[in-house]
């Protein structure tokens, strides 16, 4: 096949993307992975479990099958396959909470409106449903629960390195500014025995904290803090850890949020933000890193940021930038920016 017919190809793949992502989406809403976690089963079996019409659940499930996430052992019979897994609710490496969100209804509604966002400016979101994504998630308790759901699976993939990749033990007391359910400060402390911590984050994002910490056993080393980051953060920390926060604001706000943990910290504290860098120059293997950056153009007033746009936040927050520490070997993942109050 000539160059041009495989670019043709490709690109036409892209095109028809959104159908397997629906497929994806629907299959983890009827929570068709957890069905089969048990092992096989028919068709009429499934559409009894998941309330569907048979008929109609076939194609689906034949769809899935042509993603490999199902195989077909017979004519009426279906079986999970191991990339399947991730679609359980149930798994460490669940992503059944990011498809539920990223192929919702107002998530696309969003995309549909990426042309408004090239062209002014503004974000998609706000734009669609004349309200930001955090009001909009206030208002919409059951799409709020799929939301930090799907951040938690996130961060939970990503926790083991980023507690392998640094010596938080250096610490005597360490703040997570947004810390959310507590799930990567309680792996910390569980790596660092001697370390004590604060998860501080708004009313609702630490409802679960308690439970996380109490089930990690370090819940008697953390206190759980609430409040809003634009207006303070707790005192008293010799490291302010913030793991994807910043990527969501413009310049302004986020300058904000650091200049409140440069008021809280010491001359001799630590600043540590885990987040994506962007690259000066983009080449075709940093796909997953420009996707999250126009999915912060459409959905938010943030984006991924390049290291000196990095160094610059932090010479307006009263920072200076020391260190740019990969937590793997892959270029798009997170990687600790780390910064010295100056």
């Amino acid at each position: 096949m000539a160059d041009g017919q495989r670019m043709s190809s490709s690109l036409q793949d892209v095109v028809y993307g959104f159908m397997p992502a629906q497929i994806l989406h629907v299959a983890a809403r009827l929570g068709i992975a957890d069905v089969l976690a048990g092992g096989r089963r028919t068709l009429a079996e499934l559409a009894a479990a998941t309330d569907t019409h048979p008929p109609s659940l076939r194609r689906l499930l034949h769809g899935l099958t042509c993603l490999d996430v199902l195989t077909q052992p017979d004519v009426d019979t279906f079986e999970l396959l191991p990339a399947g897994e991730q679609l359980r609710a149930d798994v460490p490496n669940s992503i059944r909470a990011a498809v539920m969100l990223f192929c919702s209804e107002a998530m696309w509604r969003s995309w549909s409106a990426l042309e408004y966002s090239v062209r002014t400016g503004n974000i998609a979101w706000d734009h669609v449903h004349d309200a930001s994504v955090f009001e909009y998630m206030d208002k919409h308790a059951d799409e709020a629960v799929t939301f930090n759901s799907a951040m938690a699976d996130r961060t939970r993939v990503v926790v083991p390195e980023i507690v392998a990749s640094y010596d938080f033990a250096r610490f005597a007391r360490l703040v997570d500014v947004g810390g959310g359910n507590g799930q990567l400060l309680a792996k910390i402390l569980s790596a660092a025995s001697e370390l004590r911590g604060v998860v501080f984050d708004q009313p609702a994002g630490v409802v679960d904290a308690a439970d996380t910490l109490a089930d990690a056993g370090v819940a008697d080393r953390c206190e759980i803090i609430s409040g809003d980051f634009f207006d303070a953060v707790p005192k008293g920390g010799d490291a302010y850890l913030l793991k994807s926060v910043i990527h969501n604001w413009d310049d302004d706000k986020a300058a904000t949020i650091l200049r409140n943990c440069r008021v809280a910290m010491p001359v001799e504290g630590t600043l540590l933000l885990v987040e994506r860098v962007m690259p000066a120059k983009v080449e075709s293997s940093h796909g997953r890193l420009v996707w999250s950056d126009v999915n912060m153009l459409v959905n938010t007033h943030g984006r991924e940021r390049t290291e000196a746009e990095y160094r610059a936040l932090y010479t307006a927050a009263g920072f200076e930038l020391v260190d740019v520490m990969p937590i793997s070997a892959n270029p798009v993942d997170y990687q600790i920016v780390v910064g010295r109050p100056v």
